[in-house]
């Protein structure tokens, strides 16, 4: 496949105006994690933030990555280790609290699942806690109490012109030591220098022995600039400045319209061809799924014909030696599933409707079976499929008959 890694922005991008997922986005991000496609969740937000959504994508299971504090970490989602880090020197917190004393600021840091802030009543700082599911912690000398050295600083205020009037003054004034930007029109981020989003995916492109076209990235705000240029496609959400819009190769939908699963169904999921389907990351992937567990493993894949084998041992047998019926149904089921997923458009979605089968002789422990898929029927709404399931001397020891229910996804 042309493109290996998807980065994703997160409020305004993946997230709906609700601050959810949308199920036809969800159903579409799987679907290409399947294909062999990892995705990295790009946003300011804290790393501890972000677990919540990388565990609704399953980014653990499919190789993902989590890229937090805009560019201060990389962390594995599979294990929780950190790829990368760049950290803010805890000698410059007292001229940051100095600054922000000096003006009415409120200012903020995170730690771990906690905010630690002189503001604690600030509705930002409130807003910002509830969202990232933190605690917020009241220190009223802010860089005495910070023992840790922190990844990223925040500045809230709701004068935005002096918020502007700081930010030019610290662009000049800490020029080579720390960045500054606004991210929203109450907040004046401080981050490590030459750290953004683009840079530390960069760091994660050379880890991985990635290049940028093999890279798309969809955004919508000015944070997501440098990421969207440096991708080998790079998307703007529908409803994002005309200036960010510019930097992109495409305009996609807005975030209340699909926009995300609009791109990767166009971008990706309708350019996959059956002869390009990653059987060996198929099946890697899902060593934590169903057919992981009873040791499924897919051999051949194509538009009317899906193959896989299955171990007959502890995992997939009857008490007395003999493969158990309802792992056959399941083997069926797996290769009827891959089946219809490819024959699907990119804005469908495929769940599994009936199976019956006829168990016709047995296999017995230490044997691995075969199942041979082939469709039948392909409708508007629905698939069936016949499975043969075969011994490893090609003795028929089930035929199960599946079939496959076809929706619009919503």
């Amino acid at each position: 496949m042309k493109y290996k890694l998807l980065v994703l922005d997160v409020d305004g991008t993946l997230l709906n105006d609700a601050k959810e997922i949308s199920k036809r986005t969800l159903a579409a991000l799987l679907k290409i994690q399947q294909m062999g496609v990892r995705i990295v969740l790009a946003s300011g937000r804290p790393t501890y933030g972000l677990l919540p959504l990388a565990k609704s994508l399953e980014l653990g299971n499919y190789g993902g990555f989590i890229l937090s504090y805009n560019g201060c970490q990389i962390i594995n989602a599979q294990n929780g280790e950190i790829l990368f880090e760049r950290r803010i020197n805890p000698e410059m917190l007292p001229y940051l609290e100095k600054k922000a004393r000096k003006n009415g600021f409120a200012l903020f840091t995170y730690h771990d699942d906690t905010i630690i802030t002189d503001s604690s009543e600030n509705k930002h700082i409130r807003d910002e806690a509830e969202l990232n599911n933190l605690r917020v912690i009241k220190e009223e000398e802010f860089s005495s109490a910070i023992d840790f050295a922190p990844c990223k600083c925040m500045l809230v205020s709701d004068d935005e012109e002096a918020l502007v009037g700081l930010e030019d003054h610290w662009k000049r004034r800490l020029n080579g030591a720390l960045d500054v930007f606004r991210s929203e029109p109450y907040f004046l981020e401080v981050v490590p220098c030459a750290i953004d989003k683009a840079n530390t995916l960069g760091a994660l492109l050379e880890a991985l022995n990635l290049t940028r076209d093999e890279v798309i990235a969809i955004g919508d705000g000015v944070c997501d600039v440098t990421m969207i240029q440096l991708a080998g496609l790079g998307i703007a959400m529908g409803h994002s400045q005309d200036s960010v819009k510019a930097c992109a190769d495409y305009v996609t939908a807005s975030n209340e319209e699909d926009g995300v699963a609009l791109a990767v169904e166009k971008a990706i999921i309708a350019e996959v061809r059956a002869a390009e389907i990653p059987l060996d990351q198929l099946n890697a992937q899902a060593r934590h799924a169903l057919m992981g567990n009873l040791g499924i493993q897919y051999t051949y894949a194509s538009e009317d014909r899906v193959e896989a084998t299955m171990p007959v041992d502890h995992r997939t047998r009857q008490p007395f030696g003999i493969l158990h019926g309802g792992a056959t149904l399941a083997l069926a089921e797996t290769v009827a599933g891959l089946g219809s997923m490819i024959l699907c458009q990119p804005d469908e979605i495929v769940v599994g409707m009936q199976v019956s089968g006829n168990h016709i002789s047995s296999a017995h422990e230490g044997d691995t079976v075969r199942a041979v898929g082939t469709i039948v029927h392909k409708g508007r709404s629905s698939h069936v499929w016949n499975v043969d399931v075969f011994t490893s001397t090609n003795k028929l020891v089930s035929s199960v008959r599946v079939v496959n229910s076809v929706m619009k996804k919503r």
